[in-house]
């Protein structure tokens, strides 16, 4: 495996590829519409990132730097490419590029009964192995039960998830999310 190249991406400039792996990598339920994507994209202060190995697409992360942490919002790879160390090198980058901050993701929870169980315990060892923790924070959206891990100082609440909904808002909120 050789170094990955990182591209930021904009609206303009995001291809196929990225749609197709977004929209596959993650359960409908828990996707934005693309073309509601693309536009928070140019309106909000992303990081739009995609990774290459030479001229091959390997995945692609959406970070939405805060003051206070930064939410690792997105973070997919190329299904035939898991379990080959693309998902560790991408997340490594990330780490490093917002080292001595903190960082704060939500994902499917691993205690909640599902088809994809097995999925969501390796996605969750994966978070612990670099350093994120259990917050102990968790949201429901449609029946999905999300938990919130953090890398960094500091704690977070369900203070934290609120700020976030309401700055997300301001941009875009769909009528048929149940959060809870």
């Amino acid at each position: 495996m050789s170094i990955l190249t990182e591209i930021q991406k904009t609206a303009a400039n995001a291809d196929e590829k990225i749609k197709h792996l977004y929209e596959t990598a993650f359960p409908k339920d828990e996707q934005i519409p693309w073309d509601d994507l693309m536009r928070l994209i140019e309106e909000m202060p992303l990081d739009f990132t995609a990774y290459y190995d030479g001229e091959e697409f390997i995945g692609f992360t959406i970070v939405y730097p805060r003051k206070s942490f930064n939410w690792f919002w997105y973070f997919a790879v190329q299904e035939e490419l898991r379990g080959k160390g693309y998902g560790q090198q991408i997340l490594t980058l990330l780490i490093e590029k917002y080292k001595g901050q903190t960082c704060v993701l939500d994902m499917e929870s691993p205690t909640q009964v599902s088809e994809n169980i097995e999925q969501r315990h390796r996605r969750h060892a994966f978070y612990l192995r670099n350093g994120f923790r259990d917050t102990n924070v968790y949201r429901t959206y449609n029946d999905i039960i999300m938990t919130i891990m953090m890398m960094g100082e500091g704690t977070f609440t369900m203070q934290d998830w609120d700020d976030i909904i309401h700055e997300l808002q301001q941009f875009w909120w769909p009528d048929d999310i149940n959060e809870e």
